[in-house]
Protein backbone atom coordinates (compact mmCIF):
# COMPACT_ATOMS: atom_id res chain seq x y z
CA UNK A 1 0.00 0.00 0.00
CA UNK A 2 1.43 3.20 -0.83
CA UNK A 3 1.84 5.77 1.59
CA UNK A 4 0.81 9.30 1.02
CA UNK A 5 4.09 10.67 2.94
CA UNK A 6 7.55 11.95 1.66
CA UNK A 7 7.89 10.06 -1.72
CA UNK A 8 4.94 12.50 -3.05
CA UNK A 9 7.81 14.60 -3.84
CA UNK A 10 10.22 12.07 -5.47
CA UNK A 11 7.00 11.14 -7.97
CA UNK A 12 6.72 14.92 -8.62
CA UNK A 13 10.15 14.94 -9.88
CA UNK A 14 9.35 13.43 -13.56
CA UNK A 15 5.70 13.13 -13.47
CA UNK A 16 4.85 16.90 -14.66
CA UNK A 17 5.72 17.95 -17.68
CA UNK A 18 6.78 21.19 -19.14
CA UNK A 19 3.47 22.60 -20.99
CA UNK A 20 2.11 22.37 -17.04
CA UNK A 21 4.11 25.95 -16.78
CA UNK A 22 2.45 27.46 -19.64
CA UNK A 23 0.74 30.74 -17.69
CA UNK A 24 4.29 31.61 -16.23
CA UNK A 25 5.86 34.71 -16.59
CA UNK A 26 9.58 34.90 -17.51
CA UNK A 27 12.43 37.86 -17.44
CA UNK A 28 16.05 37.85 -17.67
CA UNK A 29 17.51 38.03 -14.09
CA UNK A 30 21.34 37.27 -13.62
CA UNK A 31 24.47 36.54 -11.37
CA UNK A 32 27.36 35.38 -11.48
CA UNK A 33 27.49 33.66 -8.05
CA UNK A 34 26.24 30.29 -7.29
CA UNK A 35 24.50 31.01 -4.03
CA UNK A 36 22.44 34.03 -6.04
CA UNK A 37 19.14 33.05 -6.98
CA UNK A 38 18.84 32.26 -10.64
CA UNK A 39 14.74 31.49 -10.71
CA UNK A 40 12.47 33.51 -9.04
CA UNK A 41 9.06 31.72 -7.65
CA UNK A 42 6.38 34.08 -6.47
CA UNK A 43 9.19 35.54 -4.98
CA UNK A 44 10.85 32.76 -3.80
CA UNK A 45 14.48 32.01 -4.73
CA UNK A 46 16.56 29.18 -6.46
CA UNK A 47 20.43 29.26 -6.26
CA UNK A 48 22.64 27.72 -8.77
CA UNK A 49 24.03 25.85 -6.12
CA UNK A 50 20.62 24.34 -5.49
CA UNK A 51 19.95 23.43 -9.35
CA UNK A 52 23.05 21.72 -9.45
CA UNK A 53 22.62 19.77 -6.74
CA UNK A 54 18.91 18.34 -8.04
CA UNK A 55 21.23 17.91 -10.66
CA UNK A 56 23.19 15.36 -9.18
CA UNK A 57 20.23 13.83 -7.16
CA UNK A 58 18.25 12.62 -10.58
CA UNK A 59 21.75 11.85 -11.74
CA UNK A 60 21.91 9.25 -9.08
CA UNK A 61 18.12 8.00 -9.51
CA UNK A 62 18.87 7.58 -13.25
CA UNK A 63 16.10 9.66 -14.56
CA UNK A 64 15.65 9.82 -18.47
CA UNK A 65 15.49 13.00 -20.39
CA UNK A 66 16.93 16.77 -19.64
CA UNK A 67 18.24 16.39 -16.12
CA UNK A 68 18.81 20.34 -16.48
CA UNK A 69 14.73 20.76 -16.81
CA UNK A 70 14.08 17.93 -14.70
CA UNK A 71 16.13 19.34 -11.60
CA UNK A 72 14.12 23.57 -12.54
CA UNK A 73 10.82 21.65 -12.47
CA UNK A 74 11.05 19.88 -9.35
CA UNK A 75 12.33 23.20 -7.56
CA UNK A 76 10.05 25.05 -8.79
CA UNK A 77 7.29 22.86 -7.34
CA UNK A 78 9.40 22.58 -4.01
CA UNK A 79 9.19 26.71 -3.72
CA UNK A 80 5.19 26.20 -4.59
CA UNK A 81 4.64 23.87 -1.85
CA UNK A 82 6.89 25.23 0.85
CA UNK A 83 4.67 28.85 -0.35
CA UNK A 84 1.94 27.07 0.02
CA UNK A 85 2.54 25.90 3.71
CA UNK A 86 3.48 29.17 4.34
CA UNK A 87 0.34 31.06 3.80
CA UNK A 88 -1.54 28.29 5.17
CA UNK A 89 0.02 28.91 8.51
CA UNK A 90 1.98 25.20 8.48
CA UNK A 91 5.33 24.37 9.75
CA UNK A 92 6.22 20.75 10.54
CA UNK A 93 9.27 21.10 12.68
CA UNK A 94 12.78 19.70 12.60
CA UNK A 95 11.34 16.37 14.21
CA UNK A 96 8.89 15.81 11.65
CA UNK A 97 11.34 16.38 8.98
CA UNK A 98 14.06 14.02 10.93
CA UNK A 99 11.63 10.98 11.20
CA UNK A 100 10.86 11.68 7.07
CA UNK A 101 14.52 11.22 6.58
CA UNK A 102 14.60 8.20 8.81
CA UNK A 103 11.28 6.99 6.79
CA UNK A 104 13.15 7.51 3.25
CA UNK A 105 15.92 5.79 4.39
CA UNK A 106 14.81 3.20 5.98
CA UNK A 107 12.94 2.03 2.68
CA UNK A 108 16.54 1.28 1.55
CA UNK A 109 17.53 -0.58 5.11
CA UNK A 110 19.59 2.01 5.58
CA UNK A 111 20.00 4.31 8.47
CA UNK A 112 19.15 8.50 7.62
CA UNK A 113 23.23 8.57 8.52
CA UNK A 114 24.01 5.57 6.20
CA UNK A 115 22.00 7.86 3.12
CA UNK A 116 23.28 11.27 3.86
CA UNK A 117 26.75 8.90 3.45
CA UNK A 118 25.81 7.33 0.08
CA UNK A 119 24.23 11.16 -0.93
CA UNK A 120 27.50 12.79 0.00
CA UNK A 121 29.56 10.05 -2.49
CA UNK A 122 27.79 11.45 -4.83
CA UNK A 123 28.44 15.07 -3.72
CA UNK A 124 24.78 15.55 -2.29
CA UNK A 125 25.07 18.02 0.82
CA UNK A 126 22.96 16.54 3.66
CA UNK A 127 21.09 19.89 3.68
CA UNK A 128 19.85 18.89 0.02
CA UNK A 129 18.37 15.85 1.46
CA UNK A 130 16.43 17.66 3.88
CA UNK A 131 14.87 20.83 1.86
CA UNK A 132 14.04 17.42 -0.51
CA UNK A 133 12.39 15.68 2.48
CA UNK A 134 10.86 19.09 4.23
CA UNK A 135 9.38 19.83 0.82
CA UNK A 136 7.40 16.41 0.51
CA UNK A 137 6.55 16.87 3.99
CA UNK A 138 5.04 20.18 4.44
CA UNK A 139 2.97 19.31 1.29
CA UNK A 140 1.40 16.19 2.82
CA UNK A 141 0.32 18.33 5.52
CA UNK A 142 -0.99 21.29 3.23
CA UNK A 143 -2.79 18.59 1.42
CA UNK A 144 -4.34 17.32 4.24
CA UNK A 145 -5.17 20.15 6.00
CA UNK A 146 -7.05 21.89 3.10
CA UNK A 147 -9.07 18.79 1.66
CA UNK A 148 -9.22 15.95 4.81
CA UNK A 149 -12.38 17.45 5.49
CA UNK A 150 -13.78 16.84 1.90
CA UNK A 151 -12.83 13.30 2.06
CA UNK A 152 -15.24 11.29 3.88
CA UNK A 153 -14.76 7.26 3.93
CA UNK A 154 -18.21 4.96 4.57
CA UNK A 155 -17.93 1.59 6.35
CA UNK A 156 -19.37 0.65 3.17
CA UNK A 157 -16.78 1.82 0.95
CA UNK A 158 -14.60 -0.28 3.38
CA UNK A 159 -16.90 -3.11 3.10
CA UNK A 160 -16.38 -2.93 -0.93
CA UNK A 161 -12.98 -2.67 -0.71
CA UNK A 162 -12.54 -5.96 1.76
CA UNK A 163 -14.52 -7.68 -0.84
CA UNK A 164 -12.68 -6.64 -3.50
CA UNK A 165 -9.32 -7.87 -1.31
CA UNK A 166 -10.72 -10.98 -0.56
CA UNK A 167 -12.88 -12.30 -3.71
CA UNK A 168 -11.56 -9.88 -6.49
CA UNK A 169 -8.77 -12.17 -7.00
CA UNK A 170 -10.51 -15.60 -7.40
CA UNK A 171 -10.24 -16.56 -11.19
CA UNK A 172 -8.70 -13.36 -12.62
CA UNK A 173 -5.65 -13.08 -14.65
CA UNK A 174 -2.98 -10.00 -15.01
CA UNK A 175 -1.00 -9.26 -17.70
CA UNK A 176 1.72 -7.38 -16.06
CA UNK A 177 5.65 -6.05 -16.74
CA UNK A 178 8.57 -6.21 -14.24
CA UNK A 179 11.80 -4.72 -13.19
CA UNK A 180 13.95 -6.79 -10.73
CA UNK A 181 17.08 -3.66 -10.09
CA UNK A 182 20.01 -6.26 -8.24
CA UNK A 183 20.79 -5.03 -4.82
CA UNK A 184 23.81 -6.75 -3.85
CA UNK A 185 25.13 -5.91 0.16
CA UNK A 186 26.48 -2.50 0.30
CA UNK A 187 24.56 -1.36 -2.79
CA UNK A 188 20.64 -1.46 -0.95
CA UNK A 189 20.36 3.04 -1.35
CA UNK A 190 21.45 3.03 -4.93
CA UNK A 191 19.14 0.15 -5.94
CA UNK A 192 16.17 1.40 -3.80
CA UNK A 193 17.02 4.89 -5.33
CA UNK A 194 17.20 3.90 -8.94
CA UNK A 195 13.67 2.04 -7.76
CA UNK A 196 11.61 4.91 -6.23
CA UNK A 197 12.72 6.77 -9.54
CA UNK A 198 11.15 4.21 -11.64
CA UNK A 199 8.00 4.00 -9.94
CA UNK A 200 7.25 7.45 -10.79
CA UNK A 201 7.61 6.49 -14.58
CA UNK A 202 3.82 6.69 -16.45
CA UNK A 203 3.21 4.33 -19.01
CA UNK A 204 4.23 1.12 -21.14
CA UNK A 205 6.95 2.97 -22.89
CA UNK A 206 8.59 4.50 -20.29
CA UNK A 207 8.60 1.40 -18.24
CA UNK A 208 9.72 -1.11 -20.85
CA UNK A 209 12.62 1.13 -21.51
CA UNK A 210 13.58 1.15 -17.82
CA UNK A 211 13.08 -2.54 -17.50
CA UNK A 212 15.91 -2.84 -20.65
CA UNK A 213 17.91 -0.50 -18.83
CA UNK A 214 17.78 -1.24 -15.40
CA UNK A 215 16.19 -4.66 -15.19
CA UNK A 216 18.07 -8.02 -13.96
CA UNK A 217 14.94 -10.04 -14.65
CA UNK A 218 15.43 -12.79 -17.97
CA UNK A 219 11.94 -10.80 -19.12
CA UNK A 220 14.75 -7.84 -19.39
CA UNK A 221 14.80 -8.06 -23.58
CA UNK A 222 11.17 -8.14 -23.89
CA UNK A 223 10.91 -4.49 -21.85
CA UNK A 224 10.17 -6.58 -18.56
CA UNK A 225 6.54 -7.99 -20.43
CA UNK A 226 5.28 -11.00 -18.96
CA UNK A 227 3.13 -13.48 -20.36
CA UNK A 228 -0.57 -13.53 -19.35
CA UNK A 229 -0.78 -15.16 -15.27
CA UNK A 230 -3.51 -16.78 -13.01
CA UNK A 231 -3.19 -13.42 -10.26
CA UNK A 232 -3.52 -16.69 -8.00
CA UNK A 233 0.36 -17.62 -8.94
CA UNK A 234 1.82 -14.57 -7.21
CA UNK A 235 2.21 -14.52 -3.94
CA UNK A 236 -0.13 -12.98 -1.23
CA UNK A 237 1.45 -9.30 -0.60
CA UNK A 238 1.76 -8.79 -3.69
CA UNK A 239 -1.17 -10.00 -5.43
CA UNK A 240 -2.89 -7.41 -3.54
CA UNK A 241 -0.39 -4.33 -4.66
CA UNK A 242 -1.13 -5.74 -8.25
CA UNK A 243 -5.20 -5.86 -7.52
CA UNK A 244 -4.59 -2.22 -6.31
CA UNK A 245 -3.09 -1.06 -9.38
CA UNK A 246 -5.07 0.75 -12.99
CA UNK A 247 -3.32 -0.23 -16.20
CA UNK A 248 -0.27 1.51 -17.22
CA UNK A 249 0.98 2.22 -13.45
CA UNK A 250 3.57 1.16 -11.53
CA UNK A 251 3.97 -0.57 -8.36
CA UNK A 252 5.98 1.09 -5.33
CA UNK A 253 9.33 -0.35 -5.12
CA UNK A 254 9.10 -3.88 -3.23
CA UNK A 255 12.23 -5.12 -1.24
CA UNK A 256 12.76 -8.50 -2.25
CA UNK A 257 16.22 -10.54 -1.46
CA UNK A 258 19.48 -9.15 -2.64
CA UNK A 259 17.08 -7.06 -5.15
CA UNK A 260 14.25 -4.29 -5.30
CA UNK A 261 11.35 -4.96 -7.59
CA UNK A 262 8.55 -2.85 -9.42
CA UNK A 263 5.92 -3.68 -11.63
CA UNK A 264 3.30 -2.52 -13.66
CA UNK A 265 -0.25 -3.70 -14.55
CA UNK A 266 -0.12 -3.79 -18.12
CA UNK A 267 -4.43 -5.12 -18.36
CA UNK A 268 -7.49 -7.27 -15.79
CA UNK A 269 -9.05 -9.86 -16.86
CA UNK A 270 -11.84 -10.70 -14.44
CA UNK A 271 -13.39 -12.90 -16.39
CA UNK A 272 -12.07 -16.61 -15.60
CA UNK A 273 -13.38 -19.16 -13.82
CA UNK A 274 -13.57 -19.13 -9.95
CA UNK A 275 -10.54 -20.75 -8.23
CA UNK A 276 -9.31 -21.32 -5.10
CA UNK A 277 -6.48 -18.73 -4.66
CA UNK A 278 -4.23 -20.96 -2.11
CA UNK A 279 -1.39 -23.01 -3.52
CA UNK A 280 1.35 -25.68 -2.49
CA UNK A 281 4.37 -25.48 -4.75
CA UNK A 282 6.54 -28.35 -5.84
CA UNK A 283 9.77 -26.49 -7.78
CA UNK A 284 13.41 -27.49 -7.92
CA UNK A 285 16.76 -25.61 -7.77
CA UNK A 286 20.26 -26.37 -9.04
CA UNK A 287 23.08 -24.37 -7.70
CA UNK A 288 25.59 -24.03 -10.66
CA UNK A 289 28.67 -22.12 -8.91
CA UNK A 290 30.17 -18.83 -11.46
CA UNK A 291 26.88 -16.45 -10.94
CA UNK A 292 26.26 -15.30 -14.21
CA UNK A 293 29.56 -16.16 -15.69
CA UNK A 294 29.45 -17.39 -19.39
CA UNK A 295 30.62 -20.72 -17.77
CA UNK A 296 27.22 -21.05 -15.63
CA UNK A 297 25.03 -20.10 -17.89
CA UNK A 298 26.37 -22.59 -20.90
CA UNK A 299 26.16 -25.00 -17.81
CA UNK A 300 22.29 -24.16 -17.46
CA UNK A 301 21.62 -24.46 -21.03
CA UNK A 302 23.18 -27.58 -20.98
CA UNK A 303 21.05 -28.50 -18.01
CA UNK A 304 17.77 -27.21 -19.73
CA UNK A 305 18.24 -29.43 -22.62
CA UNK A 306 18.16 -32.49 -21.04
CA UNK A 307 15.31 -32.10 -18.94
CA UNK A 308 11.52 -31.71 -19.51
CA UNK A 309 10.61 -32.31 -15.72
CA UNK A 310 11.59 -32.12 -12.32
CA UNK A 311 12.55 -35.57 -12.02
CA UNK A 312 14.69 -35.32 -14.69
CA UNK A 313 17.24 -33.03 -13.13
CA UNK A 314 18.10 -36.68 -10.44
CA UNK A 315 19.88 -37.96 -13.97
CA UNK A 316 21.11 -34.39 -15.70
CA UNK A 317 22.24 -33.02 -12.23
CA UNK A 318 23.96 -36.53 -11.01
CA UNK A 319 27.97 -34.34 -10.83
CA UNK A 320 26.31 -31.77 -8.58
CA UNK A 321 26.56 -32.80 -4.89
CA UNK A 322 23.79 -33.16 -3.03
CA UNK A 323 23.50 -29.48 -1.18
CA UNK A 324 23.05 -28.33 -4.68
CA UNK A 325 20.40 -29.81 -5.83
CA UNK A 326 17.42 -28.72 -3.88
CA UNK A 327 13.88 -29.63 -3.97
CA UNK A 328 10.87 -28.90 -1.94
CA UNK A 329 7.22 -28.58 -1.86
CA UNK A 330 5.84 -25.32 0.23
CA UNK A 331 2.66 -23.99 0.73
CA UNK A 332 3.19 -20.48 -1.71
CA UNK A 333 3.31 -18.30 1.35
CA UNK A 334 5.88 -19.66 2.52
CA UNK A 335 8.26 -19.72 -0.71
CA UNK A 336 11.11 -16.91 -0.21
CA UNK A 337 9.88 -13.88 -2.32
CA UNK A 338 12.15 -13.94 -5.24
CA UNK A 339 11.64 -17.34 -5.97
CA UNK A 340 8.15 -17.13 -5.21
CA UNK A 341 8.10 -14.02 -8.25
CA UNK A 342 9.81 -15.91 -10.45
CA UNK A 343 7.73 -19.42 -10.34
CA UNK A 344 4.80 -17.18 -10.57
CA UNK A 345 5.08 -16.87 -14.32
CA UNK A 346 6.42 -20.80 -15.00
CA UNK A 347 4.21 -23.17 -15.81
CA UNK A 348 5.11 -26.92 -15.16
CA UNK A 349 8.49 -28.08 -16.88
CA UNK A 350 9.76 -24.66 -17.40
CA UNK A 351 12.84 -23.36 -15.86
CA UNK A 352 14.77 -19.56 -15.02
CA UNK A 353 17.97 -18.49 -14.51
CA UNK A 354 17.24 -14.85 -13.15
CA UNK A 355 18.30 -15.47 -9.58
CA UNK A 356 21.41 -15.58 -7.96
CA UNK A 357 21.99 -16.85 -4.57
CA UNK A 358 25.84 -15.61 -3.50
CA UNK A 359 28.68 -16.87 -5.78
CA UNK A 360 25.81 -19.48 -7.89
CA UNK A 361 23.71 -19.23 -10.83
CA UNK A 362 19.81 -20.07 -9.25
CA UNK A 363 18.40 -22.60 -12.15
CA UNK A 364 15.18 -22.79 -10.90
CA UNK A 365 12.34 -24.87 -12.15
CA UNK A 366 8.70 -25.28 -11.04
CA UNK A 367 8.05 -28.81 -10.79
CA UNK A 368 3.62 -29.01 -10.42
CA UNK A 369 1.14 -26.55 -8.81
CA UNK A 370 -1.76 -27.43 -6.68
CA UNK A 371 -4.48 -25.25 -5.08
CA UNK A 372 -5.43 -25.14 -1.96
CA UNK A 373 -9.03 -24.99 0.17
CA UNK A 374 -7.66 -23.28 2.97
CA UNK A 375 -7.03 -19.61 3.20
CA UNK A 376 -3.80 -18.49 4.12
CA UNK A 377 -3.70 -14.89 3.55
CA UNK A 378 -4.18 -12.69 6.59
CA UNK A 379 -7.87 -10.97 6.74
CA UNK A 380 -7.14 -7.12 5.82
CA UNK A 381 -7.36 -5.07 7.98
CA UNK A 382 -10.40 -2.28 8.42
CA UNK A 383 -7.85 1.00 9.32
CA UNK A 384 -5.13 0.01 6.80
CA UNK A 385 -8.44 -0.21 3.81
CA UNK A 386 -9.46 3.39 5.40
CA UNK A 387 -6.12 4.66 5.27
CA UNK A 388 -5.75 3.37 1.43
CA UNK A 389 -8.73 4.90 0.50
CA UNK A 390 -8.00 8.19 2.12
CA UNK A 391 -4.67 8.15 0.86
CA UNK A 392 -5.81 7.56 -2.74
CA UNK A 393 -8.29 10.53 -2.80
CA UNK A 394 -5.58 13.04 -1.11
CA UNK A 395 -3.36 11.91 -3.99
CA UNK A 396 -5.83 13.48 -6.33
CA UNK A 397 -6.58 16.13 -4.94
CA UNK A 398 -3.08 16.78 -4.14
CA UNK A 399 -2.00 16.34 -8.13
CA UNK A 400 -5.00 18.64 -8.99
CA UNK A 401 -3.69 21.46 -6.30
CA UNK A 402 -0.39 21.58 -7.21
CA UNK A 403 -1.29 21.86 -10.98
CA UNK A 404 -3.22 25.06 -10.12
CA UNK A 405 -0.27 26.09 -8.23
CA UNK A 406 1.76 26.13 -11.25
CA UNK A 407 -1.11 27.87 -13.62
CA UNK A 408 -0.95 30.99 -11.43
CA UNK A 409 2.82 30.91 -10.66
CA UNK A 410 4.70 34.11 -11.64
CA UNK A 411 8.38 32.87 -12.29
CA UNK A 412 10.98 34.76 -13.29
CA UNK A 413 14.23 33.12 -14.88
CA UNK A 414 17.13 33.99 -17.57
Amino acid sequence: MRVFLILSALLALIALPVAARAQATTKAVGSSSPFAPVIHVNDLGITGFELDQRKRFLTMLRAPGDLDALAEEALIEDRLRLDAAKKAGINVGKPAVEAGMAEFASRANLTTEEMLKTLGQAGIEPQTFRDFVEAGTVWREVVRAKFANRVKITEAEIDRALSLESERGRGTRVLMSEIIIPAPPGQEAGAMATAQRISGLRGEAAFAAAARASSASGSRSAGGRLPWMPVENLPAPLRKVVLGLAPGEASAPLAIPNAVAIFMLRALDENGPVTEVQQTIDFAQVLIPGGRSEAALAAAGALRNKVDTCDDLYGAAKGYPPEQLLRETLPLSQIPQDIALELAHLDPGESSTALVRGNALVFLMLCTRDRLRAEDDPAPDRAQIRDSLLNARLNSYSESYMADLLADAVIVRP
